[in-house]
This record gives C-alpha cells, sequence and structure tokens, in this order.
C-alpha cells in the first residue's frame, strides 16, 4: 500500500495531481497550519507579462494557527476576478470553452463565509477527473488523529496501512525522522517530477503554472502530459546529497 500526503491548495500544478496519480491512497492534508499568502490560497496563470497571482482572501485576522480546515473566505467578489483574469488570458485558448463553465460553476458556489478546504476540494476533485486521476482521497481532519509533523504522518500511514509513503520532494524535515517511519515497516520515497514543456499562450514556455493552463491549451492531452514529467522516485540519500550540496554552495557564497 503505497499513500501520500499533502496540503491541498488553490488551482494546483500538474505535480500536485502526479503525486495523487502514483499512490493508491492520497491524503488532503487539510489539519495543517494555514500558512498566509502560501499555495493554500493562491496560485498561478499564465498571462502575456509572465506568471500572474490569483488569491483567494481570507478571514485570517485574530485567528493566527488556525488549520487550513477552518479558513474561511472573506471577499465575496474574488471569483469574479479570478474569472475575469482567467478569461482575458485563456479566452482564445484553443479548449477554454471545455473547461471554463464548470471552473466558473465551482467559483461561484464558493463565497464570504464558505470554507477555503471547500473550495479548494471541489476544485482538486474536479481537475483530477480531468487529468484521468482515480486515486480514493481522504481528508486528513476526518481520521481524527494526533502528532507533530512526522509524527502526525507515521499516525497516518498506519491508520491507512501503508508499507510506502512517496513524501512531496520539498519535505526534506523528513530525513531527520527516518527512523520513526522505518519503525513502522514504511519506506520513504520522495517525488521527482519535472514539468514537461507544451505549446502555451504567450510564449515563451514558462513551468509552475497551475495545471488549468495545461488543461486550457492541450485539453484531452493534459493527463498524458502531465504524466511525462514523471521521474523515479528520490531516495531519502539522493534528496540529502542534493540538500548538502545547496548548503556547501551557499556556505561557499558567504565566505
Amino acid at each position: 500500500m503505497k499513500i501520500s500526503i499533502s496540503q491541498p491548495g488553490y488551482l494546483p500544478w500538474a505535480g500536485f495531481f502526479d503525486l495523487i496519480d502514483q499512490v493508491d491512497q492520497f491524503v488532503l492534508l487539510d489539519d495543517a497550519q494555514f500558512v498566509k499568502q502560501s499555495w493554500h490560497q493562491r496560485n498561478r496563470i499564465k498571462s502575456s507579462t509572465g506568471l500572474q497571482w490569483l488569491t483567494v482572501p481570507v478571514v485570517f485576522r485574530g485567528r493566527l494557527g488556525q488549520p487550513l480546515c477552518e479558513v474561511a473566505i472573506r471577499d465575496p467578489h474574488f471569483w469574479q476576478k479570478h474569472l475575469r483574469s482567467i478569461e482575458v488570458n485563456y479566452g482564445r485558448a484553443r479548449y477554454f470553452e471545455n473547461y471554463f463553465p464548470r471552473l466558473k460553476e465551482i467559483l461561484e458556489k464558493h463565497g464570504p463565509g464558505e470554507k477555503l478546504i471547500d473550495l479548494n476540494l471541489a476544485l482538486v476533485q474536479w481537475l483530477a477527473g480531468e487529468l484521468s486521476v482515480r486515486t480514493p482521497m481522504v481528508q486528513s481532519s476526518t481520521l481524527q488523529l494526533e502528532g507533530n509533523r512526522s509524527g502526525h504522518l507515521v499516525a497516518m500511514c498506519k491508520r491507512l496501512g501503508a508499507t510506502d509513503y512517496l513524501s512531496p520532494r520539498s519535505a526534506t524535515y523528513l530525513l531527520d525522522d527516518l527512523d520513526m517511519f522505518a519503525d513502522e515497516g514504511i519506506a520513504v520515497h520522495f517525488h521527482n517530477y519535472s514539468c514537461r514543456e507544451y505549446e502555451q499562450r504567450f510564449p515563451p514556455f514558462l513551468p509552475y503554472a497551475s495545471v488549468v493552463d495545461l488543461l486550457f491549451n492541450k485539453g484531452p492531452e493534459s493527463g498524458e502530459i502531465m504524466r511525462s514529467g514523471r521521474g523515479v522516485p528520490f531516495t531519502p540519500d539522493q534528496v540529502r546529497a542534493v540538500a548538502e550540496n545547496l548548503t556547501l554552495e551557499g556556505e561557499i557564497r558567504r565566505v
């Protein structure tokens, strides 16, 4: 049983869905602490001037440390601005009409007072379906498990019967906690993914935009293009070697 765990963001990039596609069970880490101005509430689309941010305004004043699953949307008009930006930049994309109506329907349903997590999950489930990603998903908040950081991940792996854990590449803190996984018989691997170039509006190609960029431009080919960026998962030793090299380079620059 291979599982992965990651925080659900707003209109995620292709790599997020490739991570989901490689495992038997995916956990949406919605009981993690909300981080302001992070991928939790924003992402980027391609525009004529480069990558443009779309940010969902949320209620955060006086709610420091709130979990992602409790964050509320603040601005009643944010979705109109987002849809307008998307229409301006993708209105002439080949597959715009195939996907824009459903995107509009989802955004319109999530106004002020609605939970950010409900918007993000609705988008993730829709986008996963369009990419033919069929992996079952569960919200971590429904598992009601204790533990901090790595301990929380191990607890979820145990609950779901995991033998292998595919971690997001950025979670290098796990390198200090591999024994926690090993003690439970869980092998840790790290996601290996690179955005493959495809035809975009407003050349040159820029990677790391929201996956809606891929869908609007490539339509039914999007799932295949997404999967073409997949590499053999990194081992912990490979990730550690890269991290050590980056640290060494930083120390050299400071000398």
